[in-house]
């Protein structure tokens, strides 16, 4: 009977607790006994199982309160990622950025930036004008076209330090978009069959072109931060891995740069092992709050090997792209360039090196920075307030991406059919990670849909983790 009435006495109270504001003062012991027709004693055990609970606290000589309910730090399993090492083999499929969905549908599953963040009307007169020109009816050299190899070769030697050579335009490749440039940097300078150290989680397309070339993924945990540099250091070692892939600047799906502490311990990691670091700039253009530093141009004696992508800032049409590499991994890298597609489309060089080297390039990027740092934020606050579950850790410095960790225990399965449902596309973070993810994660890209949409973008979220976490 005693404790049929603390049980009644709970139920009551955490009805009352459910309304009533944080810090709100329960009625005293003597008024709950009064109301229940309980005993002191029961109406004590009733308030216990509720600050067993975390309802309630008590404050001696005050009273109980109702206890404000703080978020659980979200806990980091990444350190596992090292230790559990390369989980089945991964099957290919369609990643869930690149599907295609209801023109009405809010799209922050997409890996591209909305086409009022590029450089439209330069792009357009740049296409106009290399139809015109010669490149619509030559072939351009199997290396690329010797002007836009001296521009990138030229960007990357901007940040070269005193006492270090800067690369030239002959160590300048040009491919069609980045994908093709992993795909022949991991057929070239790792190999089949041999192991990649690779961060976790990193960007789906690079796991996508190691398996499609037979290379064995050694995972390292990563974050915001990048990853540990001895964690590198072991996975090189316990692997035989001469070659690192990483995102040092504005990585997929972070949005992390390495601090330059980290930079330098591990370009002296491969140096010391004599290793490649296969470094992918993707971002170097999509700066917000920081500038992208290339371990590139720290090194001359060809252990980086530099790929930069300009699809994401002049125009996904326009897939061109640079691997800068010395020494002999470029011969090897050229001639599978020359295998796979013999060149790449002068048309599209010539229009891509008219856009970069226009007045209003730099103008450009200056109004993108700002435009990429006010949908960030937006988004970030529309989130913070209606879907408070999806916590983002750590803002990101630059690229166009949120990572959010998810509650523990959560189905990022059924969010992503849920959140669809109701007119939002997200991506679900798994395809991120090489080996098992370390939480529940999405990934909500804030630079391809009108920012005006956030709002209902992060209620309708909101409104899924709620109903999914019951």
């Amino acid at each position: 009977m005693n404790q049929d009435s603390t049980a009644r006495i709970v139920t009551g109270l955490r009805a009352w607790i459910s309304v009533a504001p944080p810090g709100s003062q329960l009625p005293s012991s003597r008024a709950l006994v009064a109301e229940y027709a309980a005993s002191p004693v029961t109406v004590q055990k009733a308030l216990r199982r509720l600050a067993e609970a975390g309802l309630v606290e008590s404050r001696p000589g005050v009273g109980t309160f109702v206890r404000a309910q703080r978020p659980a730090r979200p806990a980091d399993y990444g350190w596992q990622t090292a230790a559990l090492g390369t989980a089945q083999p991964r099957v290919s499929r369609l990643s869930s950025t690149q599907r295609s969905v209801a023109p009405d549908a809010i799209s922050l599953h997409s890996g591209y930036p909305a086409s009022d963040l590029l450089p439209e009307r330069t792009v357009r007169a740049a296409v106009t004008r290399a139809a015109r020109s010669s490149a619509a009816i030559t072939r351009s050299p199997v290396t690329g076209m010797p002007e836009l190899q001296d521009w990138f070769a030229h960007e990357l030697a901007a940040a070269v330090p005193a006492g270090v050579a800067p690369p030239t335009a002959r160590d300048v490749l040009i491919t069609s978009g980045s994908q093709s440039g992993l795909s022949s940097i991991f057929r070239a300078a790792v190999g089949t069959g041999r192991p990649l150290v690779i961060e976790s989680p990193t960007y789906w397309g690079a796991m996508l072109a190691a398996e499609q070339a037979g290379v064995t993924l050694v995972p390292v945990p990563s974050g915001p931060h990048g990853p540990d540099p001895e964690e590198v250091q072991r996975a090189l070692e316990h692997s035989g891995a001469r070659a690192f892939y990483a995102q040092p600047t504005f990585a997929n799906p972070t949005g992390g740069q390495w601090p330059k502490a980290t930079s330098d311990a591990i370009l002296e990691i491969v140096r010391r092992r004599g290793a490649f670091l296969i470094e992918d700039d993707w971002a170097h253009d999509l700066a917000i709050d920081a500038d992208p530093r290339p371990i590139a141009a720290q090194d001359d004696d060809g252990h980086v090997i530099y790929l930069r992508s300009l699809t994401k800032s002049v125009s996904p049409a326009l897939r061109v792209a640079a691997v800068i590499v010395r020494g002999p991994a470029r011969e090897r890298i050229l001639t599978d360039r020359a295998a796979e597609s013999m060149y790449v489309s002068g048309l599209l060089q010539a229009a891509a090196l008219d856009v970069v080297t226009q007045p209003s390039w730099r103008t450009h990027l200056k109004g993108l920075r700002g435009q990429l740092r006010s949908r960030r934020d937006l988004l970030l606050d529309c989130v913070r307030e209606h879907a408070p579950a999806a916590h983002v850790a750590s803002t990101p410095r630059g690229e166009i991406n949120l990572w959010a960790r998810l509650p523990d225990g959560t189905d990022t399965g059924l969010v992503v059919r849920e959140a669809e449902a109701r007119g939002l596309i997200i991506a679900a973070g798994d395809e991120w990670f090489p080996t098992e993810p370390s939480g529940p994660f999405i990934r909500l890209n804030y630079s391809s849909e009108d920012p005006r949409r956030f709002d209902d973008a992060a209620r309708i979220l909101g409104d899924v983790l709620a109903r999914t976490q019951r």
